[in-house]
């Protein structure tokens, strides 16, 4: 590697995600000047660093320019003994609208003798570019336990009327993070909403089965049929203060009264209904902030935190609602964004929304913590759940590691 380039090369890649690249003159000029550089290595290690940088400028953009000389040097980067510089050589041909590419992308996607780790790759740049030929297989995709959960998230990105009845399909059959991910896609759009709705009515998917998250994302839809049919189900939207200090203190009671729970099975509670956004002994996800140092022991913290999340909210932790230009609703917490594309965090997703693609974004006054989460538990999980939350030190999951998947059945 030319050390010397660095600072150069740094500097480069960090402009293909500015503002100052607007214009597209400046854009074509970075990229060229990258590809030119590429073109007089063949150090795989840097290789790597100069494309990941470039992709990761690109991100959330479609329509670039293809930079000259890159089909040449694509085609010598796709002979590489790197498997990385393959990948991202083919996304960032991709991204510059490589018919050849997307051709690629979509067979290796659809060879179940491909590597898992491929396939996976080449879903994500075609969700990334979104291809419009994406659902069929998407949908296909869904009956493979090995590409199923990226999947189900994928499908949430396009507008495709045959989506909710394939997911509603296989519902029953899922597990875990699959069936999170399949709640959470069928309420990312009111119109796969009310085919869920339409499920949860009848008993297709039971009521208990879509989390207070869930719950509120239907209500960020903010369609009047949904809300009416949301209020139906699940009550009203949001408790007085006065009603929430009744509840706090109902719950607090009952804790003292019946005694601690067991918190091996509050770990299996958690496992289901909390670690998808926040971490726990070093463990679950990076949406809300990791519990492992808060003020665990102190009951009232604890179901203060639960059940009034809304009473003090960081700013770092409140959500966003961003509404696609196809009608698409994200609620999560944005961590970044600029002239070219938002990024949002979700539960067990980042997702990058480039600007042209987003109708409106709005941040709101409420916690990513949603409330009503105790509210679908029994009086036994709520014990054993704030048992595991009260732990000085990680316990065994009762019933073993899979026991959290075991409960969703």
């Amino acid at each position: 590697m030319n050390f010397k380039l660095l600072p150069f090369l740094c500097a480069l890649i960090a402009l293909l995600g500015s503002p100052l690249l607007a214009q597209e003159q400046k854009a074509d000029e970075g990229l060229n000047a990258l590809v030119q550089v590429l073109q007089q290595s063949d150090d795989p290690q840097f290789q790597y660093d100069i494309l990941k940088g470039m992709n990761d400028g690109l991100k959330g953009r479609r329509g670039i320019k293809m930079p000259q000389g890159w089909e040449e040097l694509s085609s010598k980067l796709s002979h590489s003994s790197n498997p990385q510089v393959r990948e991202l050589a083919q996304s960032l041909s991709l991204t510059f609208g490589s018919a050849s590419a997307m051709k690629a992308l979509r067979e290796t996607l659809i060879d179940r003798k491909a590597n898992t780790a491929s396939r996976k790759t080449a879903l994500d740049s075609l969700v990334q570019a979104k291809d419009p030929d994406l659902p069929a297989t998407l949908q296909t995709l869904v009956k493979e336990p090995a590409m199923r959960t990226g999947a189900l998230r994928a499908l949430s990105a396009y507008d495709d009327p045959k989506t909710p009845a394939v997911v509603l399909q296989i519902y029953p059959t899922l597990t875990g993070q699959d069936k999170n991910e399949a709640l959470n896609t069928l309420a990312s759009r009111a119109s796969f909403a009310r085919r869920l709705l339409e499920a949860v009515d009848t008993n297709a998917v039971p009521r208990r089965d879509l989390t207070a998250d869930v719950v509120r994302q239907l209500r960020n839809l903010k369609n009047p049929a949904i809300d009416a049919q949301v209020q139906k189900l699940w009550g009203v939207a949001r408790e007085s203060e006065k009603e929430k200090l009744a509840e706090i203190a109902r719950y607090k009671a009952m804790i003292q009264a019946k005694g601690a729970g067991d918190p091996s099975r509050g770990r299996a509670v958690f496992a289901r209904t909390c670690q998808q956004c926040h971490t726990l002994f070093d463990l679950g996800g990076k949406v809300g902030p990791d519990l492992t140092g808060s003020n665990r022991s102190d009951l009232d913290y604890i179901l203060q935190n639960i059940i009034d999340p809304n009473a003090i909210i960081p700013n770092d932790y409140r959500t966003s609602t961003l509404e696609t230009m196809d009608e698409r609703v994200i609620t999560g917490i944005v961590t970044k964004q600029d002239d070219n594309a938002v990024t949002i965090v979700v539960p067990g997703e980042t997702i990058i929304v480039g600007r042209k693609d987003i109708k409106t974004l709005t941040q709101g006054d409420i916690s990513m913590m949603p409330e009503g989460l105790l509210a679908a538990l029994t009086e036994s999980d709520v014990r054993d759940l704030i048992a595991y939350l009260r732990s000085p030190s990680q316990v065994p999951m009762f019933g073993g590691e899979n026991a959290a998947n075991q409960a969703s059945k």
